[in-house]
């Protein structure tokens, strides 16, 4: 005869080891979003460090935090912790790509006047050398190489204290103009 195991309690402790646990809140994106829509990237950014439009969800997942945002430029930074690993013992190459991401959209987005928006249409990383919790806090930062009409590039880098560069990476994003997109629709 063959049976299930117990599903109620599932066995998620492995020997050896001593399960941990981390909670974190978050509010509305969508109601950030509604309320960054009226307002340029910059406007926006300037909300989110005045602490007067909260912070999107991926800051708290993730634990990082956004460090400044100037024209065409982002900061983040985040200390590695032992949730952030990777099976091999590192933090995980996800974790650089989302800061990466964070850093040089949003440097992208501090560009952008009311009613422009954007979204990425690629990420390419580079990774270094790994991150552990010995590492120390480390530190992403992106900044526009070109703004256009229809697109714009950006690149980051993750770096120590010390300047020792971790991953980089560059983003092309598309840049939504909605008398582009209209003319576009009406030309169909």
């Amino acid at each position: 005869m063959t049976t299930a195991p117990d599903t109620e309690q599932p066995d998620t402790e492995q020997p050896g080891t001593q399960p941990r646990q981390r909670t974190f809140t978050w509010d509305d994106p969508v109601e950030a979003a509604a309320t960054g829509a009226g307002m340029s990237g910059a406007e926006f950014f300037a909300g989110i460090a005045a602490g007067t439009i909260p912070p999107p969800p991926i800051l708290r997942t993730l634990d990082f935090d956004g460090v400044s945002f100037g024209d065409g430029r982002a900061v983040f930074r985040l200390t590695p912790r032992e949730y952030h690993y990777n099976t091999l013992g590192g933090v995980h190459g996800g974790v650089f790509a989302t800061l990466l991401d964070s850093a040089c959209g949003c440097a992208v987005h501090t560009k952008l006047p009311v009613g422009v928006g954007y979204t990425s249409l690629d990420l390419s990383v580079k990774f270094l050398r790994p991150v552990t919790v010995a590492s120390g806090p480390i530190t992403a930062e992106g900044n526009v190489v070109h703004f256009g009409r229809r697109t714009a590039l950006a690149e980051a880098r993750i770096t120590d204290d010390a300047g020792k560069v971790y991953a980089t990476a560059t983003s092309s994003c598309l840049v939504l103009r909605p008398e582009l997109q209209t003319a576009e629709a009406r030309s169909r």
